[in-house]
This record gives structure tokens, C-alpha cells and sequence, in this order.
């Protein structure tokens, strides 16, 4: 589970389970700053580097990033916000452990500063970042220093992505054992920068426990179901896919080639008279046909999936398709119009949807249309899954594609 994406209180249950298992605390910390560190010293020369340390754990991961980038040479400067003596645990050891000046966190600190180290606040942070660190952060962007960030930029909400009031656009973030959702959501996803996903010793047997619901899409998500080709194969052991056009042509011509590329046995095109030239002389392969009797291009059990809503037009004759292919037991895509159509009728579509493969697509306005969930892209996606009873692609910048069961993937 490589890709697996874990909230801000499953990676708490991840570090509690690595020492519960016999990784101590102070162990993750050191190994947390030295992959820091290591990774400054690949992407910088040796340059006056100011390590902005929190009261909190992050805070004392800033100070092993500081010792050990000391310890090869490196000028360094820590300040931390705050009161020194207050820090407590793996984070007052790891203080105690720095042997240099510690300066208070202020905007002068980082006079002559090359490279900027945020270990001010990690993804737990739920309120506005404000005073010094506010200043801080503020004075960061507007210097231009390149600003590396500890787990997540100080200011981003680690489940959500948003920015809470502001934080620094870092140059690098290294996050500890998995990515969290701020990884790749917008706008915590730009404030990022690169992101560096280091290993630190937590087992990923803690995994068991937690059961993560959320993943990163990638092919190692979804590969070996994809079917394979077998010596005795034939088109039709491969799907058929009908994409219904509307007069408008360009979106089914573009999903009749994606249909195909991805290995859909045959791909018929469905169209008035109009369009047919245009999307006969498209692609060699693809099979152009008149939209006419929709049930009678149903009866053929061979074609198995359909693809409904491009230029198709909103109103009554796109939703009784959708219902029918519904009806008919194949595989459904419903997009754009065919989504709106149901404006009204949304729990008609829903009653269909019951005991059946489909597939909706809508962008967050043909979303709103069909659905009252509130919340984040996240929330919003599951939500709507859930109570459709379709797979949900909430399309967009960060596209979260949820199941009905809640797990959920967002597109990096």
C-alpha cells in the first residue's frame, strides 16, 4: 500500500503503532531531520541556512536538521518561536542536544539567510497561523528565500489542503511514511512544491490497523485487475463500447479513442446524420453508426458499456437512455448533460444506478446540481458515491475519484 494517503489522525495512529511496536519516538525524530537534511544537501550547495523551529515535534525535527546539517559544514542559524524551555519530549531532548545559539523566531532572524527550514507547525494545525509566525511566513515569500518544509508548509490544513490564513510556497516538503491529503490537494498541493516522501522506520505492518481508504491514483492501484490478454481472445472478449454523440462531436471522439486505446474490443459511435462524416474520417476503426432505436442497439448483450452525455443535449430523450442502459444491465458512463438532465429526477437516477455499474464525471458545477454534499473535495466525493451508488470522478485540478464502499483516489 505504497500509495496509500493517510489523514492527519491515522498518521498519529501510525507513529503511536511504530512505538508501540519498539521504534522509539526519539528514533523517528532523528531519522525524520537526517532525511531532511540529506535532502537539502542534495538540492543546495553549502549556504547560511535558518531553521525556524515550533513548539511542538516539528519544532524538534528542526533541531536535528540543524545538528546534522552543522555537522557537515553547513552555517546554521535555529530560532524558535516561542518559549525554548516549554517544548517537552522528543522535542526538548533534541533541543538539549543542540549545542549552538538559539535565537527567538523573528523576521530579523533571517537576515542574510540562503535557504529557509519551516519546521514551524506540521499538518495538525487548525487555526489561522497569526503574530510572529504569520510575519514570518510572510516575509519568507516575499524575500523569495527557498523554503523547505517539514511534513507539510506551516499554515496548510493537512486533511483539507486549505491554507489557513497563509503559508510559505516552499521550494521542497519532505513528509514522513505516507503523503497526507494536503499532498495533493489544492491548494496545500502548490504550496508544496517537490514533495519528498522519506522512509523513517515505521513499520508498514501499522498499515494493517489503520486500513487506509485513501490512495494516491497510480498503477500499482489498479494494475493487476486491469484484464490481460489471453492467446484465445477475440474483440468481443473485450468489450464493446457505445459512445453516444451529439451534433457537437469533438468530446465522444475524443472518449471513442480513449476507449480504445485502453483496449475496448470494438467502439461504435453513435450519431445524428450530421456529425457521422466528421467522426468517420476521425479514426480508421472506430465504427460510425445513426443514433436511431436506442432500445434495439441495447438488445445486443455484446455491447456491454455506454458511454452517455457529450453534446448529447439535456432533457427527456438523454434521460430515458441513460435509464434504459441502466435498465439493460451494462456498464455506464453518465457525463456533462447527462448528469444535468437528471437535475430534477436525481432520485429516479439513483434508484437506477441500484445494483449496477455506472460511472459519473461532473465538474463541481454539474456535481452541485445532482448532489447537497458540503464539506472537501474528499468528503463531497465519498459522499456522493455513497448515496448514488456510483463511482464518482469529481473532476478537476486535484480529481477525487470515490466508491460507493468510501475508497476514495485522488489524481496527482
Amino acid at each position: 500500500m505504497a500509495s496509500a494517503i493517510l489523514s492527519v489522525q491515522e498518521m498519529y495512529a501510525a507513529d503511536r503503532a511504530a512505538v508501540a511496536a519498539g521504534v522509539p519516538g526519539e528514533a523517528l525524530m532523528e531519522a525524520a531531520g537526517f532525511a531532511v537534511a540529506r535532502e537539502i544537501r542534495r538540492r543546495w550547495r553549502r549556504c547560511r541556512v535558518v531553521v525556524l523551529c515550533g513548539p511542538g515535534n516539528n519544532g524538534g525535527d528542526g533541531f536535528v536538521i540543524a545538528r546534522h546539517l552543522r555537522r557537515r559544514g553547513w552555517p546554521v542559524r535555529v530560532a524558535v518561536l516561542g518559549d525554548f524551555q516549554a517544548l517537552r519530549g522528543d522535542a526538548a531532548l533534541n533541543a538539549a542536544r543542540w549545542d549552538g545559539p538559539v535565537r527567538a523566531a523573528e523576521v530579523s532572524v533571517l537576515e542574510d539567510a540562503d535557504v529557509v527550514v519551516d519546521a514551524l507547525f506540521g499538518a495538525g494545525l487548525s487555526r489561522p497561523l497569526e503574530g510572529a509566525a504569520a510575519a514570518l511566513v510572510r516575509a519568507v515569500d516575499s524575500r523569495g528565500l527557498p523554503c523547505v518544509a517539514v511534513d507539510v508548509p506551516s499554515g496548510v490544513h493537512g486533511d483539507s489542503g486549505q491554507v489557513l490564513g497563509r503559508a510559505p510556497r516552499a521550494a521542497l516538503t519532505v513528509t514522513f511514511f505516507r503523503k497526507k491529503p494536503a499532498h495533493l490537494l489544492l491548494p496545500g498541493r502548490e504550496h508544496c512544491g517537490e514533495v519528498v516522501l522519506a522512509d523513517i522506520g515505521i513499520p508498514d505492518s501499522v498499515l494493517d490497523a489503520i486500513a487506509p481508504r485513501l490512495f494516491e491514483n497510480d498503477p500499482a492501484l489498479w494494475l493487476p485487475s486491469l484484464p490481460r490478454l489471453q492467446p484465445g481472445d477475440h474483440k468481443y472478449c473485450r468489450g464493446h463500447a457505445l459512445v453516444v454523440s451529439g451534433p457537437m462531436s469533438g468530446a465522444a471522439r475524443l472518449a471513442a479513442r480513449g476507449a480504445r486505446r485502453l483496449g475496448a474490443g470494438l467502439v461504435t459511435v453513435l450519431a445524428e446524420p450530421a456529425a457521422q462524416a466528421v467522426i468517420a474520417a476521425d479514426r480508421p476503426g472506430t465504427i460510425v453508426a445513426r443514433l436511431g432505436d436506442w432500445d434495439a442497439m441495447l438488445a445486443d448483450a455484446r455491447r456491454n458499456a455506454v458511454l452517455l452525455g457529450p453534446g448529447a443535449g439535456v432533457g427527456d430523450e438523454t434521460r430515458r437512455r441513460a435509464l434504459a442502459a441502466l435498465a439493460a444491465g451494462r456498464r455506464v458512463v453518465l457525463d456533462a448533460d447527462a448528469l444535468t438532465s437528471f437535475a430534477d429526477h436525481r432520485e429516479a437516477l439513483f434508484g437506477a444506478i441500484t445494483g449496477h455499474d455506472c460511472v459519473m464525471t461532473p465538474h463541481e458545477g454539474e456535481f452541485a446540481r445532482l448532489f447537497d454534499a458540503e464539506g472537501g473535495r474528499i468528503k463531497r466525493a465519498r459522499a456522493a458515491a455513497a448515496r448514488s451508488g456510483a463511482v464518482v470522478v469529481l473532476k478537476g485540478p486535484d480529481t477525487v475519484i470515490a466508491a460507493p464502499d468510501g475508497r476514495a483516489a485522488i489524481n496527482a
